[in-house]
């Protein structure tokens, strides 16, 4: 496993969805110890991003070129970039019967350490119990079966709760703040910072600028046409939310920003 700092590099990346180009050039690069946020209208490829970078095979690469630690990103399986310390935390996460959320968590960390490195049990309930407190989460969910009968804030919390455990060295966190009230917000928003440290890179995807007011972003861009159009400081997610993205789009001589439906 790699000691060095983190570092996702994306260099005019491509993506397609049944042959419509959604993602059109796309460049950025995400180190160790920032935090980074993407904001921008409906459509215009922000979660198609977040899956592409994953291994979804819905999405297709056309061109550009994605490392990881300076590896070829695109040359792994799904399995293989989550091994190799890169995390999604899901917009809408998945319902799996019979597989409870202890289980789930001890058999994603043991893949990730390897054969002959696998975590005792009690570490993984000491750190288990310890990440769930400040998620601020019954410790009854880790014998729950994985987001089954969660609410939408129970899920958003169980992401962060394995990104958390799961110590990722890139986390890319998809509008983890959707439906969630200012209370569970302010929770979600203290696991991920409590994280923040120079062996993890976080992109956060978000609509709304009030995410921001709790992690505070080094770095914001704002995406329309498929790909990053303005970036700066937390500044201008501001600004975003005060003026909207009339002022960019008329900058620009942007019409429509709409690229295809988010996935």
């Amino acid at each position: 496993m790699s000691t060095s700092t983190p570092n996702l590099k994306i260099e005019n990346l491509h993506v397609s969805i049944d042959e419509k180009e959604i993602i059109k050039g796309l460049t950025l690069e995400i180190k160790g110890g920032e935090v980074h946020a993407i904001m921008g209208p409906n459509g215009t490829g922000k979660s198609t991003l977040a899956s592409a970078l994953m291994g979804h095979p819905k999405y297709e690469i056309t061109s550009g070129r994605v490392t990881l630690d300076g590896e070829d990103l695109l040359e792994m399986t799904t399995d293989e970039r989550a091994r190799k310390g890169l995390f999604l935390a899901m917009q809408y996460p998945s319902e799996i019967s019979g597989v409870t959320n202890a289980d789930f968590l001890r058999s994603a960390i043991n893949a990730k350490m390897g054969e002959g490195n696998e975590i005792s049990l009690m570490k993984f309930i000491r750190q288990l119990d310890e990440k769930m407190a400040v998620l601020e989460m019954d410790s009854s969910m880790s014998q729950r079966y994985l987001n089954e009968g969660f609410s939408g804030g129970e899920k958003k919390r169980n992401e962060i709760l394995q990104m958390m455990m799961l110590n990722p060295r890139i986390a890319i966190l998809d509008e983890i703040d959707s439906g969630l009230d200012i209370d569970a917000l302010k929770v979600v928003a203290n696991g991920v910072n409590s994280m923040r440290k120079p062996e993890l890179g976080v992109l956060i995807i978000t609509h709304y600028q009030r995410l921001l007011n709790y992690i505070k972003p080094d770095f914001v861009h704002v995406m329309m046409n498929g790909k990053i159009v303005r970036s700066g400081g937390p500044e201008l997610a501001e600004r975003l939310e005060a003026d909207g993205y009339d002022w960019i789009k008329e900058e620009l001589g942007i019409e429509d920003v709409t690229v295809g439906q988010e996935a």
